[in-house]
């Protein structure tokens, strides 16, 4: 009999990019990466660990944007050709590393590769390149707890002045969740886990019944909670809220201790695109000539210091990531006991990762999911795996507090978000949910204007990604994220002035309805007030 309990959840989410208007945009490959690298393996992992006995359990956010662009046509075709493309160069690499001796290593890469393409092939054509019917599969088998986010992963406390705004990132979520998922979310990931006060009570209106938030956010709730964040608390609304245990992140995270960093494993920064001899690679980089990753990597992390990489070996990957499973595992068993011999009831231990970490950053994340998941089943019984809806099924009473203001990102609030490198970016923000407001109370007086209306709003919301001003401040691919922040505004703002005007351009608005296509079904009136 388990005396506590071990909660592992991923935030699977990618900002919604789609360009059918141009036959390649670079940022398009995030999505075709991380369906390579991190969705097909974990439903290979479930799939695995289904078949073998292991009634595992696990939580996902799968984010609006995400779930769009995976189920979007033009999208699945492109990413069938990038596989395809892989495919065809693992070819040429297994054919030219047979001719040289000293060339085996490399030929056995290559046909390890060719090898787990295939695989990734015949996931992708089993669910006929839709893989939210795979994520689904193991929702309703209850394995499985998928929750939302906001529609377009919006930061939430930075536009708490217009409660309807939230509003929209919450309600428009959770219909198209229930559009995809046939069924109404339990809980949501808010984006960027960032909370402030108030914001529960419209959760509660939506029909949710948790959230989670970073470790502070419970710590410093009101009354201090008991058992800090080894259970939740419900706030006064009836909202669960869960908060990250710091102890589990570490071990994953930190780059000084965390997984991730072993010297066996898979070095991301050395890419076959940047290496290989440039006529023979040029066929499967950026149409222009200009190199870029294509996923085929050779070589291990070896030391963090030197600038000298040996050959990769998944073999000895596969150890290690097995031996770090074992690790996470007994370390969650002392964690564990001792703090159900201080709680005098069993403990949650509540580990929230990024999903692309598992398979895109660190090659061997699923292989360690695996892992855990098998050795928690099979070697101990100190602690359950569970899901956040079966903890809350199973243990109804809790805590009952206010939780403190917080996000996760860097100093825990929101400086990530609102500092020099984005802060152009609010007022423009601030203005167009204020004219959305405006716009939600007109009545249309026709279809053409009713699609106008729509679109204004999915403009909005594509403008209030999060993602946006994270990468102004990463100082990676910032010409996009400027790019992306102006064309929806613009769009906005030209839709609300035809709208106002009367004079809607018909044809331009098929076009952006065209290139941005999320949510079919949206309302505008879910900015009406509230």
């Amino acid at each position: 009999m388990s005396i506590g309990y071990v909660a592992l959840v991923l935030h699977a989410h990618l900002p919604f990019v789609r360009h059918p208007e141009s036959d390649f945009v670079l940022e398009e490959e995030w999505l075709y990466e991380a369906i390579t690298e991190t969705y097909i393996p974990l439903l290979r992992v479930f799939q695995g660990l289904k078949r073998d006995g292991v009634d595992f359990k696990i939580t996902m956010s799968m984010t609006p944007p995400l779930v769009s662009m995976l189920r979007d046509p033009l999208l699945q075709e492109r990413y069938d050709e990038h596989l395809g493309k892989l495919e065809e160069l693992l070819v040429k690499e297994i054919a030219n590393n047979s001719k040289h001796e000293h060339d085996g290593h490399i030929k056995y890469l290559a046909e390890y590769y060719a090898q787990d393409f295939a695989e990734i092939r015949k996931i992708w054509e089993h669910y006929k390149g839709d893989l939210i019917l795979g994520f689904k599969e193991f929702l309703d088998s209850g394995n499985l707890e998928i929750i939302t986010c906001g529609a377009t992963h919006g930061y939430l406390p930075l536009m708490k002045m217009y409660p309807q705004a939230v509003w929209s990132q919450i309600k428009v979520a959770c219909e198209h969740y229930e559009e995809n998922f046939g069924r109404s979310p339990k809980g949501i990931w808010l984006p960027e886990c960032a909370y402030y006060e108030g914001l529960e009570r419209m959760l509660a209106d939506a029909g949710l019944r948790y959230f989670l938030t970073d470790g502070h956010g419970i710590l410093y709730a009101r009354p201090r909670p008991r058992f800090g964040t080894y259970a939740p608390i419900f706030t006064e609304s009836g909202v669960a809220v869960f908060g990250r245990d710091h102890e589990s992140s570490q071990q994953v995270w930190s780059s000084k201790v965390g997984y991730p960093g072993a010297a066996e494993y898979r070095e991301f920064y050395k890419d076959l695109g940047w290496e290989a001899d440039y006529d023979y690679i040029k066929p499967y980089i950026m149409p222009n000539g200009q190199r870029k990753n294509i996923g085929i990597k050779y070589h291990k992390i070896t030391s963090k210091t030197g600038h000298h990489k040996d050959l990769y070996d998944p073999y000895w990957a596969k150890r290690k990531a097995a031996d770090h499973a074992g690790d996470f595992m007994f370390n969650r068993e002392l964690q564990v006991s001792k703090l159900a011999d201080m709680m005098h009831r069993p403990p949650l231990v509540v580990s929230p990762y990024d999903a692309e970490l598992f398979g895109h950053w660190w090659y061997e994340g699923p292989w360690f999911i695996d892992y855990l998941f098998r050795k928690s089943w099979f070697d101990q019984n100190t602690f359950a795996m569970t899901n956040l809806a079966e903890y809350l099924q199973n243990n109804p009473t809790q805590q009952v507090a206010k939780p403190s203001q917080s996000s996760w990102g860097y100093k825990g609030f929101h400086e990530y978000w609102l500092n020099e490198t984005n802060q152009w970016v609010y007022p423009h923000l601030h203005k167009a949910a204020e004219r959305m407001i405006e716009l939600a109370n007109r009545e249309p007086a026709d279809e053409l204007e009713w699609r106008a209306l729509n679109q204004a709003a999915r403009e909005l919301l594509l403008l209030q990604s999060s993602d946006w001003a994270f990468i102004m401040r990463t100082g990676t691919m910032v010409p996009y994220a400027v790019r992306r922040t102006k064309s929806h505004l613009l769009r906005f703002l030209k839709l609300y002035e035809d709208i106002k005007a009367a004079q809607i351009d018909s044809g331009w608005l098929s076009k952006i309805e065209e290139m941005d296509n999320i949510f079919p079904n949206i309302n505008y009136r879910t900015y009406r007030s509230i």
